[in-house]
């Protein structure tokens, strides 16, 4: 299958990150380097793009995505939390400017073997690096009653979670449960049809998403990973922040208000002593998607776009 990926508000996270043509800029996300590729036609054969990306397939699609740029191109196959590692071993302290596109891919999600869709039955899977150990199936099969219920409450914020985490645990007492589509029953089980009429939306959305975030630890990487990216930019450089559900947008949109932050002391106190200075300036309100946009690619409805520069 061949990597498919419409990149969100495309042109308007490129061009409000790339600001000096002969600059290095780094894509966290790769993907299927539909960002990368827009942020290489802006650059001069002086300029450097850096991608990283834990997924293989996503490496061979946008390297070859990438062969015709006139800048330099370094793709590198890691974990966005090791940015500090990947941008120390490529030589590249300060950057001009880095972007994250957050959330699981559209081909993830489309390939049915990855198991991350709950409209295809395929193995539990869900890892966004397929050479990674740990999977869905140690989540759903191996997390307790209790463990359960905490990942459905804070990753899906499912107010069923904890009828779901007990069905689930009842129905692996007489055997593993192995495919998305075993996992979808129960759900289907334990929610109310009442309840899933009312709703709307599918009853597993919120459970998928729950055990992906999990199984990836796609929230506990966030803030320190936004910190680092910011500690590697030059004055003026900028940083660029997708996020496609509440709970990433919230981690992204506290760190980035805690770093452009004077005073930090405790509002009780009558004068400042601690001296603290802001590290960023936000750039203008959280962007979304344009109403053409959003009738054409409807993944793009919760996308939230942020941009702040550093400070000099």
């Amino acid at each position: 299958m061949d990597f498919h990926h419409v990149s969100v508000m495309l042109e308007e996270t490129v061009q409000g990150l790339v600001t000096d043509p002969d600059g290095t800029y780094v894509d966290c996300t790769l993907g299927g380097g539909g960002h990368s590729h827009r942020i290489t036609e802006l650059l001069s054969d002086k300029g450097r793009l850096i991608g990283i990306d834990q997924d293989e397939a996503a490496i061979k699609a946008s390297a070859a995505r990438l062969a015709d740029a006139r800048c330099r191109v370094d793709i590198v196959h890691s974990n966005f939390r090791h940015l500090g590692k990947v941008l120390e071993e490529q030589g590249a302290d300060r950057v001009d400017g880095v972007v994250f596109d957050l959330g699981v891919s559209s081909h993830q999600i489309d390939t049915a073997e990855r198991g991350f869709s709950y409209m295809q039955d395929a193995p539990l899977d869900m890892r966004m690096d397929p050479e990674a150990a740990f999977s869905a199936y140690d989540v759903v099969n191996t997390y307790s009653e209790k463990d359960l219920d905490r990942i459905f409450h804070d990753y899906g914020e499912e107010r069923w979670g904890r009828r779901i985490a007990q069905f689930i645990v009842k129905e692996r007492e007489a055997k593993p449960i192995e495919t998305t589509g075993e996992l979808v029953d129960i759900i289907c089980k334990a929610v109310p049809k009442a309840v899933r009429q009312a709703a709307g939306g599918h009853p597993a959305k919120r459970i998928f998403q729950a055990i992906r975030i999990e199984v990836n630890d796609e929230l506990g990487i966030l803030a320190e990973t936004f910190r680092t990216a910011v500690r590697h930019l030059k004055p003026g450089g900028r940083i660029a922040i997708i996020t496609f559900h509440s709970l990433e947008d919230r981690i992204a949109k506290q760190t980035l208000k805690e770093m452009s932050r004077g005073c930090i002391c405790p509002p009780e106190l009558p004068v400042c002593v601690c001296h603290h200075q802001p590290e960023i300036r936000l750039l203008g309100k959280p962007r979304q998607a344009s109403r053409g946009e959003l009738e054409e690619n409807s993944r793009s409805k919760s996308a939230k776009l942020r941009i702040a520069e550093k400070l000099g």
